[in-house]
């Protein structure tokens, strides 16, 4: 029987050379692509038939997610109308390994008419899509993972990450920040973990537990018991956070001491407990929780009172994962 685990590694491997490869030839003409991607006032055109549109579809998305909006235009397609959307203000990337694909090259003519500037992606120096290109991005990996050296597989990787190279070095030199990314993914976990704060998951006003030290602790286990967050803070006569009282400070308590319901909790509880602002991210204070092996968190004010508690369950439930 074939020996899978080998076959797969072997795989892994062209592809990995196939990056490596890259590395060595990236230089004067990936510097100049960055320079007219930059300079571009429009969009970048991306075109690409058979597996270098699939390739050329992936470059779209995280252009236009990073800061550099991008369309992806079939060339078939193209040369029946849809190339009118190409202007003088954008940039065409033409992707072919080939360098000689008969719809891509037909598209050409246009291009040039339009006047706009194209960067071609090919494994051929030597192509006709090479030779009427502005500039060209070498590809080419030493042969494909398949038996044969036919199926696009190590140079289609290739290809996706040379494209994730630009839209990578465009972003950092166009100053896209976290923020900027998150605002374009408002429906998923990144915009989530991004956009999302203490004070909209928090467990706030009447809805969270405090009580004073003073306070029994018969009358503690009440309030965690109504608010039902397994916990509550403890304040001092001026409202300021001085202690924590949880589920597990409970069981301890309950072991160790004997008829312990009437003491004031200020005796029983845990001073210096984890806290957070309203302000921060919901995600940190996923990581603090974590961090702390603890499954809530108090928030407090500038005036270090209590104005709320997060539980982890909260942040779960919203989506929020590290």
């Amino acid at each position: 029987m074939m020996d899978v685990i080998y076959e797969g590694k072997q795989v892994l491997e062209i592809e990995r050379d196939a990056i490596s490869g890259l590395i060595e030839k990236l230089g004067a003409e990936f510097e100049r692509a960055i320079a007219l991607l930059l300079e571009a006032s429009g969009r970048v055109i991306v075109c690409g038939i058979g597996k270098s549109g699939i390739v050329g579809r992936k470059i779209v998305a995280t252009l236009s997610s990073t800061g550099s909006p991008a369309v992806f235009l079939h060339p078939a397609e193209g040369l029946h109308g849809d190339v009118g959307v190409v202007t003088a203000d954008d940039l065409v990337l033409a992707i072919s390994y080939s360098g000689e694909s008969e719809e891509l090259l037909k598209l050409f003519p246009y291009f040039r008419w339009v006047g706009v500037k194209i960067i071609a992606m090919t494994g051929r120096s030597t192509s006709t899509l090479a030779q009427q290109s502005d500039i060209v991005l070498d590809i080419s990996v030493k042969r494909e993972a398949c038996p044969w050296d036919i199926v696009p597989t190590s140079s289609t990787t290739a290809a996706v990450a040379l494209g994730d190279a630009l839209a990578v070095v465009l972003l950092k030199m166009r100053g896209f920040e976290l923020d900027d990314f998150a605002k374009r993914h408002p429906g998923g976990s990144i915009g989530r973990q991004i956009f999302l704060k203490v004070r909209d998951l928090m467990h706030a006003r009447e809805n969270c537990p405090t009580v004073g030290e003073s306070v029994a602790l018969r009358d503690a286990i009440y309030e965690m018991t109504s608010k039902g967050l397994g916990m509550t803070s403890v304040v001092n006569s001026a409202q300021k956070l001085v202690g924590v009282l949880t589920d597990g400070d409970l069981r301890r308590i309950f072991q160790t001491i004997k008829e312990p319901l009437d003491l004031p909790v200020g005796e029983l509880m845990k001073k210096n407990p984890k806290t957070i602002s309203t302000e921060k991210l919901a995600a940190e204070a996923l990581r603090v929780m974590e961090d702390a092996a603890i499954t809530s968190l108090i928030v407090k004010d500038e005036k270090d009172s209590p104005v709320g508690v997060i539980h982890i369950h909260d942040i779960l439930r919203a989506g929020i994962t590290l």
